[in-house]
């Protein structure tokens, strides 16, 4: 069964590790990895990601990226959002806290958020505009 409006954002808004595709070119499969997402129910997604990666020379080409999540428990749900960037700036160590935070437990925040400032180069922040929805959600299968 397909969710409401108000189901899939709410489900969208929770934590999940999102799958990212992307279109890699002519005779490539789509570049599909997985994800930390922002995003608040009515708003756009934004993800983070290195400056100088496949991921964001891609979605630069592309101008246009999807994001899938589910689960399993208590029912099998899913969905899949596609949309268009809108803009991209550089990542700050805000964004990077931000966003660590609504993954990590936080008494590990302030020492990832240390750990990938050091290590993981520059970021930037793509923002999406959710435009195309697939939901489900399939009961207790």
């Amino acid at each position: 069964m397909a969710l409401t409006r108000a189901q899939r954002e709410q489900f969208l808004a929770e934590p999940h590790v999102a799958a990212l595709a992307v279109d890699a070119g002519e005779g490539r499969a789509p570049l599909t990895v997985p994800i930390w997402y922002q995003y608040a129910p009515g708003g756009d997604i934004w993800i983070m990601t290195g400056r100088d990666s496949r991921k964001h020379e891609l979605i630069r080409k592309a101008g246009r990226f999807s994001l899938l999540v589910e689960r399993v428990e208590p029912t099998i749900r899913y969905v899949s959002v596609e949309g268009p960037v809108l803009d991209t700036r550089p990542g700050t160590r805000e964004d990077l806290q931000e966003i660590s935070a609504r993954y990590l437990p936080a008494e590990k925040v302030d020492g990832y958020v240390e750990f990938a400032s050091k290590n993981h180069g520059e970021q930037v922040i793509l923002r999406m505009r959710p435009e195309r929805w697939v939901t489900s959600d399939l009961g207790t299968v």
